[in-house]
């Protein structure tokens, strides 16, 4: 297993593992991967022997804020420290950003993973978020 800057080409790739998780909101506009991709801060992959396992992707400056906009771990390659490994890879290359974020299902499997990690709700540091989505 290799973690590593993500290579090119790998739309059909990306687009398995969105499927394989149920996030079909990008499965729906496979257009828009590349683009999204390309614009993206940071993108690691886990690979292995070329197949793509998971991977993290930032938005953001790199300096004042990083937002993890998707961690995706191949559902047969789950809890086996590969999401803690992606996530702790991608925030060690901005160890001076202070304001990382990131936005997830509100359900007990993902609070427990991201509190393990270090990561706090925002309404227990006082903050609040705010989003607005198209459907």
């Amino acid at each position: 297993m290799v973690i590593q800057t993500m290579q090119s080409g790998r739309e059909e790739q990306i687009l398995r593992l969105y499927e394989a998780v149920g996030w079909t909101e990008y499965t729906r506009q496979p257009q828009r991967i590349r683009s999204a991709f390309d614009r993206s801060l940071c993108v690691l992959e886990l690979s292995h022997e070329d197949q793509l396992l998971g991977f993290v992707r930032a938005v953001g400056d790199g300096e004042t804020i990083l937002y993890v906009q998707d961690l995706i771990v191949d559902p047969d390659y789950q809890n086996q420290g590969w999401g803690t490994l992606l996530l702790k890879t991608l925030c060690d290359r901005y160890p001076q950003v202070r304001q990382k974020i990131l936005l997830s299902d509100d359900v007990e499997k993902i609070r427990h993973f991201y509190k393990k990690l270090g990561w706090v709700p925002v309404s227990d540091i006082h903050c609040a978020a705010w989003a607005k989505l198209l459907f």
